[in-house]
């Protein structure tokens, strides 16, 4: 059976929400709770996910990496991932047997749709030898044909884990630019890149800088190369939010999509955070309601073909492995 979820607390509420609001979603949320239970169902929630989600509903949350890794461990017989699809095949890649819903079949991903499994043969033609080294942010059929997946967490670590002069990244520039800038080993790209992401621009931490006294300025390594050099730290959603616990800044601009400030928020209420709004409106089409509809119909149901799924589950595994 999937751990019991709290009812919402009125008392933490307004950091992320006002309390009149948090009130009124308790129906939402009581009910999503009960049909949890009765489903053996369990929410699977990205740091990406309104504070409604996030610490209403959500079991476990974090980021690709971390729900890759739960969903790989859970005992329950439903997964509900509140996140995009990617996210969703994944669950259903490292679980064939369990049931994986995702309560909107449009909650897609611009980085994901950057790239096809054609793509990666093309690829192998003209870099003979070069492993495969692919993003969890794609298409099951493009994880089927590469040799390793990898996350923003641990993509450094799974290229040097390896142990050869050259591999192929895909599909997300900016992050693999970042990773070849950390490495001796050759890093071929693709044009590939997050739609949420790649509008930050160096200007705007300039800026943040200028008009904000002792401003702490953290950045995922999604966002372009001069978005980068301007952040004290660069890191995965995880290692964001591990730099913010750590190192307490008085204030904080936290370089990524915007949810995970305010989920962040109220577990930090002391730090101020600056929040530069980027929305992903893919994630912003799983609301509560959903994820109360998915569980009421057993909608949408994530199917991956037997065959894919088997080669996917073997990059996925190979990444687990090598960032052990």
């Amino acid at each position: 059976m999937p751990p019991a979820t709290s009812m919402p607390d009125l008392e933490r509420s307004p950091s992320a929400i006002p309390a009149a609001e948090w009130a009124a979603l308790e129906p939402t949320i009581a009910e999503i709770n009960r049909l949890k239970t009765e489903r053996d169902a369990i929410v699977l929630a990205h740091n990406y996910m309104t504070p409604d989600i996030f610490h209403g509903v959500a079991d476990l949350s974090g980021d690709s990496l971390a729900l890759a890794r739960l969903a790989a461990s859970t005992e329950a017989s439903v997964i509900v991932l509140a996140g995009v699809h990617f996210m969703a095949e994944t669950a259903k890649i490292v679980n064939p047997d369990k049931t994986v819903l995702i309560p909107d079949l449009r909650a897609g991903c611009s980085l994901a749709e950057s790239i096809a499994a054609a793509d990666i043969q093309q690829l192998r033609r003209q870099h003979p030898g070069a492993p495969v080294v692919t993003y969890v942010n794609t298409s099951a059929a493009v994880k089927a044909a590469s040799d390793v997946c990898c996350t923003s967490a641990n993509a450094l670590q799974i290229v040097e884990g390896l142990g050869v002069d050259k591999v192929i990244f895909l599909p997300d520039r900016y992050l693999g630019a970042w990773v070849a800038s950390q490495t001796d080993v050759e890093v071929v790209l693709w044009d590939g890149a997050c739609e949420v992401h790649e509008r930050f621009t160096g200007q705007q931490l300039r800026d943040y800088r200028q008009g904000l006294d002792g401003v702490s300025i953290i950045a995922h390594p999604e966002c372009p190369e001069d978005v980068l050099t301007e952040a004290d730290f660069v890191g995965s959603t995880s290692g964001m939010i591990d730099w913010v616990r750590e190192e307490r800044p008085e204030r904080v601009v936290m370089v990524t999509e915007c949810s995970m400030s305010d989920n962040v928020a109220l577990e930090l209420p002391e730090i101020e955070f600056i929040r530069p709004c980027n929305l992903c409106p893919h994630m912003k089409r799983i609301s509560l309601e959903g994820i109360l509809e998915s569980l009421r119909t057993m909608s949408h149901e994530v199917i991956v073909e037997p065959e894919i799924a088997a080669r996917a589950r073997a990059a996925v595994e190979r990444m687990m492995e090598l960032s052990v």
